[in-house]
């Protein structure tokens, strides 16, 4: 499925990301940066948890994020990973995209009981079902079916199910 992107217009002749404070409030994306960035070194489960909320992002019961994972600070608010699933070490998770032309936002869900494994990036727009796999060092730009295995760049069914 291709992914559910909002697209945006630059308001200038300069790339998207030369205006990103037109986009977003500048101390909002300080204050998300901050606490995402700090737990990226935080080995506590249940507080990375709590301060990855504060975010604005939707985090459920059981959630486990490897350590040096990063989150979207401009838009963490598009975020939703549901009960159960683990974020790999060194993760990426993205809710938008600067182009030179114009940007994008997209929401992104994982699934309950999803895995995301270490090293791999998940594009904005992109939905992540129920028990699904994503390998390690993925590039994940398109839906994954629940109870799927997908792996590589990009990503691409390695086994129908799990």
């Amino acid at each position: 499925m291709t992914r559910r992107l909002v697209k945006h217009t630059s308001p200038g002749p300069k790339n998207s990301l030369a205006y990103w404070t037109s986009y977003v409030s500048p101390i909002r994306v300080c204050f998300n940066f901050a606490i995402i960035y700090f737990c990226r070194f935080l080995p506590s489960l249940w507080l990375k948890n709590i301060l990855l909320r504060l975010t604005g992002m939707k985090i459920g019961r059981d959630v486990s994020v490897g350590l040096m994972a990063m989150f979207d600070v401009f838009f963490p608010q598009l975020i939703t990973v549901h009960d159960n699933s683990i974020i790999g070490y060194n993760s990426i998770i993205l809710a938008h995209e600067f182009l030179v032309d114009g940007w994008s936002t997209g929401e992104v869900e994982i699934g309950p009981s999803a895995m995301i494994g270490a090293n791999a990036t998940v594009l904005p727009g992109v939905i992540i079902g129920e028990g699904a796999v994503v390998s390690a060092a993925s590039l994940v730009n398109k839906d994954v079916a629940p109870r799927t295995v997908v792996g590589g760049v990009p990503a691409k069914t390695i086994n129908g199910s799990c």
